[in-house]
């Protein structure tokens, strides 16, 4: 390896070029006819000269390498405000110095993007109520937001550096994800979902984790449906209590009068009776809600969609039911829980017929690996949406109020969706089932 500096083997061979010419010149003048005094004078210029152009030569071409290090070394520092002159893209030299200057400027632009994307992300991770931590390979954390502060009720600078066992995220990096974690912080005791991923920093392996508080979003909904709940059973009871309530206090003022009526017998009777149909009535309603409250996790099986719907359709009696056949795909599905599902279907479009005419259609559509199985009737619609899936609601005389509210929830144990709404450029109304296959 040759570890000669490079300026001074530019000045050497700049020497060594015109070394011929002086030898040259030396001996022409050496041997000819000329005085002492002249020889010493013009040999002493040459040389002079020779050094003068050496050295020239050394600085023109050392200057811009040096100006090119300076340059790559601020870069390298972070320093994008140097540029280099004689910035020449019809030069050698000069188109080295010219992609110097363009380099500078694009790590600057991306520097100042980079920047402004930091200076997001640091807000929306301070701002957002989920926490963020990360761990390196030895469960470390390494990154918490102001979340992730407010849960384990310390700064950030107390926080970092110590590990998961120790702050009590041990279970965070343990199991499936995502999961859900019932556990005491420093904030209180909690629900969270735990969401973790992992990703590479400075070659080592990392992991992500976010915890969502499920606390608030869950009491808030159960409040909710505690209130649809006792709305709903405090109007079915009070239904059925008014009329036995009154009929016990007839038929109490009629045991009190003396002489009793001679229809006496015939009052008590039919007020016993009205009593026990209502009676009969409450204890339907209670069954109906103790069967939507009970229903157990699907058997999954294979189901061929061409025989379910073909059977399904077969049961209604009261009106006849067609269907298109479509694709020849089978689901894995509980069939039991999915003919309910589809039987509730048909049972809702025939009633919404009534005496009038028109008909009940079965479709479905495989594409994707998603099922869609349609439901339509040429009823008169839909009124309103808004409580279709709500529990015990009915318009219907004699109802339960659970037929859409237990399909809905067959379908969605299935991984699937019901959606019910109006026929679009015609009277009647469409249910619309999609479960995933394959």
């Amino acid at each position: 390896m040759n570890r000669t500096p490079l300026d001074r083997r530019i000045l050497l061979l700049a020497l060594l070029v015109a070394l011929p010419a002086l030898v040259v010149a030396a001996i022409l003048l050496w041997t000819g006819d000329f005085a002492s005094r002249t020889r010493w004078t013009v040999t002493g210029l040459l040389l002079v000269w020779s050094l003068a152009v050496a050295f020239a030569l050394r600085e023109r071409v050392i200057r811009p390498l040096q100006t090119l290090a300076n340059m790559l070394g601020a870069l390298r520092e972070g320093d994008f405000s140097l540029r280099a002159r004689r910035a020449n893209p019809d030069d050698s030299l000069g188109l080295a110095l010219y992609e110097a200057n363009l380099l500078g400027d694009l790590l600057r632009t991306q520097r100042f993007v980079a920047l402004e994307a930091s200076a997001l992300l640091r807000t929306v991770m301070s701002e957002i109520d989920v926490v963020v931590l990360t761990f390196d390979g030895e469960k470390r954390l390494r990154l918490i937001n102001r979340a992730g502060e407010r849960l384990l009720g310390r700064p950030a600078e107390q926080l970092l550096g110590k590990d998961a066992g120790t702050l009590g995220l041990s279970r965070c990096l343990e199991g499936e994800t995502p999961s859900l974690l019932e556990a005491a912080f420093a904030s209180g005791m909690g629900r969270w979902e735990v969401r973790r991923n992992s990703f590479r920093q400075g070659g080592a392996e990392h992991q992500l984790v976010v915890l969502a508080d499920l606390s608030r979003t869950l009491q808030a909904e159960e409040r909710q449906a505690w209130q649809r709940l006792v709305r709903v059973l405090s109007h079915e009871i009070n239904n059925s209590l008014a009329p036995i309530r009154s009929i016990a206090e007839s038929l109490g003022a009629i045991l009190k009068r003396s002489p009793r009526p001679p229809d006496v017998d015939t009052d008590l009777g039919e007020g016993l009776e009205v009593i026990a149909a209502r009676a009969d009535a409450l204890g339907r309603f209670l069954a109906a809600y103790a069967r939507l409250a009970r229903l157990p996790r699907p058997v999954l099986g294979p189901v061929r969609v061409r025989e379910w719907v073909a059977r399904v359709a077969g049961l209604e009696k009261r009106h006849p039911v067609t269907f298109e056949p479509g694709p020849d795909v089978i689901v894995q599905a509980d069939g039991d829980q999915l003919d309910q599902l589809l039987i509730n279907l048909v049972s809702n479009a025939v009633d919404a017929l009534g005496k009038g005419a028109g008909g009940v259609t079965i479709r479905w559509t495989a594409e994707r690996g998603v099922l869609e199985l349609t439901v339509e009737d040429d009823g008169p619609g839909l009124a309103q949406t808004d409580n279709l899936f709500v529990p015990f609601f009915t318009t219907k005389p004699g109802g339960t109020g659970i037929g859409l509210a237990l399909s809905r929830q067959i379908a969605e144990a299935h991984g699937g969706s019901l959606i019910l709404a109006n026929r679009e450029g015609r009277t009647g109304a469409v249910a619309r089932v999609r479960l995933t296959f394959g």
